[in-house]
């Protein structure tokens, strides 16, 4: 069955040619497909195109699909090219000719955009909830260890005194910063498509409000030429924001696999969380984060992989959008499941709080050194000078034991994880409007 069906046959290399993963990938949009569906069946019946019986018949039918899909029931049969098609179908079957008005003044291409938008926004909301829980585990374990020393490199090579509550913390701060870019997709994620049709309206005077109320939007995508050139654009700012999480998380599992290593040995893994070797009977390897970084890697790419996927198609809908959903669906799942992993990792690893012991670590403590000159009234240049010759010499000798006075914001004597929890929340949102419309949709 095809919505699109003339009477006519098509090629099977062909049919299957353009159909490509779209069955396989639709079921993903199934729920939003019922959501989408029940919320213009509802503005149908309010504008006189579907009477009251029929509406009752399609709400129930709707709310059995609705079910299926939430068990994991629901399928797309051999011989039905996609979702849109198979809900159509089971209406139809369901409740007759009332099966085949429901897609009045609606076309698959603001059925599909309105879709994936549901599809998204859920998506997204479940990825702020995941960055949410491992955010909080950053922030405790910032405040547990804030007092625990850790060395500070640049170039690789030792530079001053850092410490865990330093580094957890600075992770959580460069995810409340992620949510900017979150929140901004987000924004254009919740605006409603639905009643652009192919691009160009419809004689058939719907009413876009109510299915924008409906189903929860903040806002329409009012010009319908515009709201289908939001395919495309919209995955690719989505795509955007998942990668700029995707950065500080690969970032974090780099320092991990680096600081786990036998020759650094600031953190232990627990044994759960590694693999061992085939050969090497001594062997725990960080493979848990070795996959995240080079998932989270590979989820950097995706925003030119979109782009390049759309570029220099003109104003309109072209079969080239179909392939954006490989590229796009499965990115939440490869985004989230990293920052699972990596929350359950972290609450678990053990730190080494006597990494400064280590005869190695004693340059860490030059600045301090050429600060108390300072201190003291030493020009800075002159202290920089003796305090580098003595190293050139070798005839510095550090004091690992000196209390360390860093107290301006953000030093590791003044974390300010208040001011950094402050700023994740003044970068998240309330959902609660978007999950209250869509229940209210199905009951």
């Amino acid at each position: 069955m095809k919505l699109w069906d003339k009477g006519y046959d098509t090629d099977r290399f062909t049919e299957e040619f353009t159909i490509g993963k779209d069955k396989e990938l639709d079921v993903m949009l199934a729920k939003a497909d019922v959501l989408g569906n029940m919320a213009h069946l509802k503005m149908l019946h309010k504008i006189g195109l579907m009477d009251e019986t029929d509406l009752r018949k399609l709400e129930q039918a709707l709310r059995e699909i609705y079910a299926d899909v939430e068990k994991g029931n629901f399928k797309i049969e051999d011989g039905i090219e996609d979702v849109h098609s198979q809900i159509e179908y089971l209406l139809t079957e369901k409740c007759g000719e009332a099966g085949k008005k429901i897609h009045t003044g609606r076309s698959r291409n603001d059925q599909v955009l309105t879709d994936i938008k549901l599809f998204t926004r859920a998506e997204m909301l479940k990825v702020l909830d995941y960055t949410g829980t491992l955010f909080r585990v950053l922030l405790k374990k910032a405040e547990e260890n804030k007092a625990v020393l850790l060395p500070g490199y640049t170039h690789l090579q030792i530079a001053m005194p850092s410490s865990f509550g330093l580094w957890f913390s600075a992770y959580a701060e460069s995810l409340a910063d992620d949510l900017l870019m979150l929140k901004a997709a987000y924004d254009m994620v919740n605006t409603n498509p639905l009643g652009s049709g192919a691009g160009y309206g419809s004689s058939v005077a719907l009413d876009r409000q109510m299915t924008t109320d409906l189903l929860g939007f903040d806002d329409l995508a009012y010009n319908s030429v515009y709201a289908q050139m939001q395919r495309g654009k919209m995955e690719k700012n989505v795509l955007f924001a998942l990668a700029a999480i995707a950065t500080t998380l690969g970032k974090m599992a780099a320092d991990v696999c680096l600081f786990s290593c036998g020759n650094f040995g600031f953190i232990k893994l627990p044994d759960q969380y590694t693999t061992g070797s085939s050969i090497m009977p001594h062997k725990k390897n960080p493979d848990i984060f070795e996959l995240v970084r080079a998932k989270c890697n590979r989820l950097q790419t995706l925003p030119g992989q979109m782009a390049m996927l759309c570029a220099n198609l003109t104003s309109g809908y072209f079969r080239d959008m179909q392939l954006t959903k490989e590229i796009f669906f499965p990115a939440f799942k490869e985004l989230t499941d990293c920052l699972l992993i990596s929350t359950a990792v972290l609450q678990e690893m053990e730190l080494n709080t006597g990494v400064l012991k280590d005869e190695r670590y004693k340059y860490l403590f030059t600045v301090e050194d050429v600060n108390d000159l300072v201190t003291a009234g030493v020009p800075f240049r002159e202290a920089y000078r003796e305090i580098g010759m003595k190293v050139q010499k070798g005839a510095y000798a550090a004091d690992t034991q000196r209390t360390l006075n860093h107290t301006h914001e953000g030093s590791i004597g003044n974390l300010c994880l208040d001011r950094i929890e402050v700023k994740f929340k003044r970068h998240t949102w309330n959902y609660t409007k978007v999950l209250d419309a869509e229940k209210a949709l199905m009951d």
